[in-house]
């Protein structure tokens, strides 16, 4: 059993469960609700796209529905005259938005046509609606946004958190390539940061961009384990480093420009800044961090020894 569910998974026998709120009622349903945001058009496109090789996709307004077909059979000869077959198929359903809502139905078993001999119909069911939502939470856009959130709540490290989301998906099939870099869409005249988009083979020329924070969307946030403080963050991709964006919003670093060489770390009177591991980055598998972003006196020193220039300092509004 999917430990993501274990204990949070309720049961409606009546026929008019939630109807008017979701689409999917009936006999049995199955919910989970995840502290995490889905709003953005392209993250939910990217969730169909990565899967569609693995599941049965579709969308619908702010819905995704994944589902998994499997065959029964009543004997192992196909060519005995009493031989059945039937196909069956659970369907998992994303609703999107503030919050994400992960719910299912296990359907009776004479949706597919009576077949009365299939043995042990709602234990599989179960199962694979489970398997769904681990796959989902283990290989999509999901799977980082549960990464950001278990930092947060558990207090925990980067490294820790991945871990916690596999021991919390066991059913989970790994689908290679299930996060595929979609690019937003952008009005005609508006600036882009295409440069944002591409992973490079090295460090991408500085200097930073002052006007990032009109260039580049805002991205998942990073919360520092040791004093919980929270690092905003512009035109990070994912969580595997290959493009970090600007990190910061009055101490701004952009770390696909930083080549880790320490300087700002030396210069820093009051010690904003240490070292953070960013492996898979193009530029540097270190990174310094503005762990203490708040105790910034802008005294401008880091942005002055910057070889790359890739620091911007903004004085913070009181």
């Amino acid at each position: 059993m999917s430990l993501l569910l274990k204990d949070r998974v309720y049961t409606m026998e009546s026929p008019t469960a939630k109807r008017g709120v979701y689409p999917l009622h009936g006999f049995k349903l199955g919910l989970y609700r995840l502290p995490i945001k889905l709003e953005d058009p392209a993250e939910m496109k990217s969730i169909t796209e990565g899967l569609k090789k693995t599941f049965a996709m579709d969308t619908f307004a702010d819905r995704i529905f994944a589902t998994h077909i499997w065959s029964e059979e009543n004997m192992p000869n196909p060519e005995d005259r009493k031989y059945q077959k039937v196909d069956l198929s659970i369907t998992v359903e994303i609703v999107t938005g503030e919050v994400v809502d992960i719910i299912y139905q296990i359907f009776p078993i004479e949706k597919f046509g009576d077949p009365q001999w299939v043995k042990d119909y709602r234990k599989k069911a179960d199962y694979y609606a489970k398997m769904i939502i681990d796959t989902i939470l283990r290989n999509t856009i999901l799977a980082d946004k549960m990464v950001e959130s278990l930092i947060k709540t558990e207090k925990i490290e980067q490294e820790a958190a991945i871990k916690r989301l596999e021991e919390l998906t066991p059913l989970a099939k790994i689908v290679p390539n299930a996060k595929p870099i979609l690019k937003p869409e952008i009005s005609e005249g508006t600036p882009t940061a295409a440069a944002q988009i591409e992973v490079r083979d090295g460090a991408k020329p500085g200097p930073i961009d002052v006007e990032y924070k009109s260039h580049m969307q805002s991205s998942a946030p990073y919360t520092v384990t040791a004093n919980s403080n929270i690092i905003k963050t512009w035109g990070r991709q994912g969580m595997d480093n290959g493009v970090m964006g600007v990190w910061g919003e009055f101490v701004s670093v952009d770390f696909d420009i930083c080549i880790a060489d320490g300087a700002c770390i030396d210069a820093c009177p009051v010690g904003v800044y240490e070292w953070f591991s960013t492996p898979g980055n193009p530029a540097s598998e270190k990174k310094p961090l503005m762990a203490r972003e708040p105790d910034c006196i802008f005294c401008l020193a880091c942005e002055g020894v910057c070889p790359p220039q890739a620091i911007k300092i903004f004085q913070r509004k009181s």
